[in-house]
């Protein structure tokens, strides 16, 4: 970089541009895939939109339908470890 920037700011740098960066896709997913987002005009005129469908793909998506077929455990090798009776 340059003189001005120290070695030991380089691991904050990362985590600002990995936090920023996941603030964007996120921002980014609402605006172009959230149904009550209304960007055009047609949709913004009317009160109540019927899109049971358009709504039902979003809460529904496919990290959502992976991690419902999972246990719900973060490290199940060490629950195992610890909750196993001793042999």
């Amino acid at each position: 970089m340059g003189r001005w920037m120290k070695p030991e700011v380089y691991p904050l740098l990362g985590a600002m541009a990995f936090v920023t960066s996941m603030c964007v896709f996120q921002l980014t997913r609402n605006v172009f895939l959230n149904p009550a987002v209304r960007i055009n005009k047609s949709d913004r005129k009317k009160a109540v939109l019927e899109n049971y469908e358009e709504g039902e793909k979003y809460v529904e998506h496919g990290l959502r339908k992976f991690l419902r077929t999972r246990p719900p455990e973060v490290m199940p090798a060490i629950n195992h470890f610890f909750s196993s009776p001793d042999e």
